[in-house]
């Protein structure tokens, strides 16, 4: 398994906010001194213009550049645009590793699935998830499932692909819960199962389940995986009842579609982040 990082993506942060540079070299620390998984590290490539505009408008790529913070809790930082390029990189090299039959984990930020095709949003810039969809679809790919289990929707994820042919996107998030979206289906292709909070968290897994059934339907010849472990019992962001052993579960349940898959970091704010990547990557894994 190929995890692709670096340290320049800590290098931003504001003071108080949950999305946070520690999110990441923390989970680094805990993959580098496990030995239970064999793992390839690699740093991310820069995703350039032609690709982003795949699922983003000329002029947000043009408002990402402007010192100007996008809403209360996605600031402007210094080169966000350019955080921004390398996390979506980290997401298409993960694909590519995926298509050779290497599953990869991007283990990057800032996150993406929020971000909408002109709008920045929950501490999203550019959507990686939807970025390398897309391009693997221009790459030849026949059928691409996106799989978003973040406790929060992808709103930005669905928006851009939305009814887009050979893509299908399947979430499972709390509602009511933030951005407020995702409470029915949309479109042909975008197929949501909203969780109200404090779901037993066999239940949890029982909509997961379904979820996943519904897109072995769709018979993808790729799955994406928008991988946000904020529906963790301890998380500060959500009020969901999950474990870590629930995310090994997951991990394992997506290794049996035994479809080339890649995963990209969303959201996951508590301490033991490190501990429930870890965890989802040895199902993966089947360790």
């Amino acid at each position: 398994m190929t995890i692709i990082t670096d340290d320049q993506c800590t290098g931003y942060h504001r003071d108080g906010a949950p999305e946070r540079p520690d999110r990441v070299t923390r989970t680094q620390e805990r993959l580098r001194t496990q030995s239970a998984l064999p793992l390839t590290w690699a740093a991310p490539s820069t995703a350039d213009d032609d690709v982003l505009l795949l699922a983003h408008t000329p002029a947000h790529l043009r408002r990402l550049a402007i010192p100007q913070d996008f809403d209360g809790d996605t600031p402007y930082h210094p080169g966000i645009l350019d955080y921004a390029r390398r996390s979506a990189g980290g997401a298409l090299d993960a694909m590519q590793a995926a298509r050779r039959g290497e599953p990869a984990f991007s283990l990057m930020r800032p996150p993406g699935h929020h971000a909408l095709p002109n709008r920045a949003m929950g501490f999203c810039y550019l959507n990686s998830i939807a970025i390398a969809t897309l391009a693997a679809r221009q790459r030849g790919v026949p059928r691409v499932a996106v799989f978003d289990f973040d406790v929060h929707h992808g709103n930005g994820s669905e928006a851009i692909l939305l009814d887009q042919e050979g893509v299908a996107f399947f979430s499972v998030h709390q509602s009511p819960c933030y951005p407020g979206t995702g409470r029915e289906d949309v479109g042909e292709n975008c197929f949501n199962f909203p969780v109200a909070p404090e779901t037993p968290r066999e239940d949890y897994r029982g909509v997961l389940e379904a979820a996943l059934a519904r897109l072995q339907e769709f018979q993808p010849s790729l799955v994406a995986v928008s991988a946000g472990f904020d529906a963790y019992k301890r998380d500060p962001l959500s009020a969901e009842t999950l474990e870590v052993e629930d995310f090994h579960w997951l991990g394992e349940r997506l290794r049996r579609l035994e479809v080339p898959l890649f995963s990209t970091l969303e959201g996951g704010y508590s301490k033991d982040l490190p501990e429930l990547v870890f965890a989802y990557l040895q199902g993966l894994a089947g360790k």
